[in-house]
């Protein structure tokens, strides 16, 4: 069986998701050396460079919002109700997380808040799909 267009976002924004923590690991190494990245850090150990603790907020953010995004996703694929709008909404979704990552880490905080309220919106296009509002 071929995958649906709605799994297929979800598989993508979850690997996203999962990855996105490389880059901050990667300044860590920078920023204290190998020994205390890899022993166990205490609350006070922060990133000294802005972009990574803002990525790391990022990547918070994303976890949050895929535990929303990916049951919507799975329940119209189990019910059968995909169409054009939720595959696209999935590809949007996936689309508006990386920008919303990128901006968050960048600093944009406008095009932050848009990125966020493109995927937030898929999230509700998706939902009313299943509650037969659309």
């Amino acid at each position: 069986m071929p995958i649906s267009p709605e799994l297929f976002y979800t598989a993508l924004t979850a690997l996203f998701t999962g990855v996105i923590w490389v880059p901050i690991i990667l300044n860590r190494l920078l920023e204290q050396g190998l020994w205390n990245t890899l022993k166990t850090p205490g609350p006070e150990v922060r990133a000294t460079a802005a972009w990574a603790v803002r990525l790391a907020y990022a990547h918070r953010n994303a976890i949050e919002n895929l535990v929303v995004f990916a049951p919507l996703a799975i329940i119209v694929h189990i019910l059968q109700l995909g169409t054009a709008g939720t595959a696209s909404a999935a590809a949007i979704y996936f689309a508006a997380r990386v920008a919303h990552a990128v901006v968050y880490a960048l600093g944009i905080p406008l095009a932050r808040t848009m990125a966020f309220t493109a995927g937030f919106l898929c999230q509700v296009f998706l939902a009313g799909r299943i509650l037969g509002w659309f």
